[in-house]
């Protein structure tokens, strides 16, 4: 049975994970408008692993028959400046996350929870790939947002081929990754 903490925690991240996949929609539906396609590809295809990162999350509390509660979330930011703003906003949320991922570990540490810790851990490394991903793309949206095709050719030739699923990864509540 997981930590009555650690499950108040990890439903609260549930609640940041599908704030993030709305957040990345927005973003999506903004390059979208933009004509921007492979950005808005690459922002839809992160919202879908947000939300999969929930329903893991999701799973791992049914598993663990613990209470699991599906929040709503708060609107996402729908208005950028320019086509570096989603990104830098995509990049704040994925650090923020990384760090919300670390105090959960923190806290079944200190609970002695050391079954959900080991659950956490995958979501540890998922963060690291995931800040080095929008790290590199905000340096070369920054440097070609005078010529955003410069970036639609980047994810093409850098991301074109994604789709390619982590056999280490928790099992997702519904059986979709």
């Amino acid at each position: 049975m997981a930590a009555p903490r650690f499950v108040e925690r990890l439903n609260d991240q549930i609640a940041y994970e599908f704030a993030a996949q709305q957040q990345y929609i927005a973003n999506a539906v903004y390059y979208d408008a933009q004509t921007l396609p492979r950005l808005a590809a690459f922002f839809y295809a992160q919202a879908v692993e947000e939300r999969n990162h929930a329903m893991m999350m999701v799973r791992y509390l049914l598993d663990a028959d613990a209470r699991v509660s599906i929040p709503g979330v708060a609107a996402p930011e729908t208005e950028f400046a320019d086509i570096v703003a989603p990104v830098a906003l995509a990049l704040e949320q994925e650090r923020r996350v990384s760090d919300q991922i670390a105090a959960l570990v923190g806290v079944a540490r200190d609970e002695s929870d050391y079954l959900s810790e080991q659950f956490v851990q995958w979501f540890l490394k998922e963060q690291v790939e995931e800040v080095s991903t929008m790290s590199s793309l905000l340096a070369v949206v920054e440097r070609s947002e005078d010529a955003p095709m410069f970036v639609e050719d980047f994810l093409a030739r850098e991301h074109g081929q994604t789709g390619q699923t982590d056999p280490t990864a928790p099992a997702a509540a519904g059986g979709v990754v």
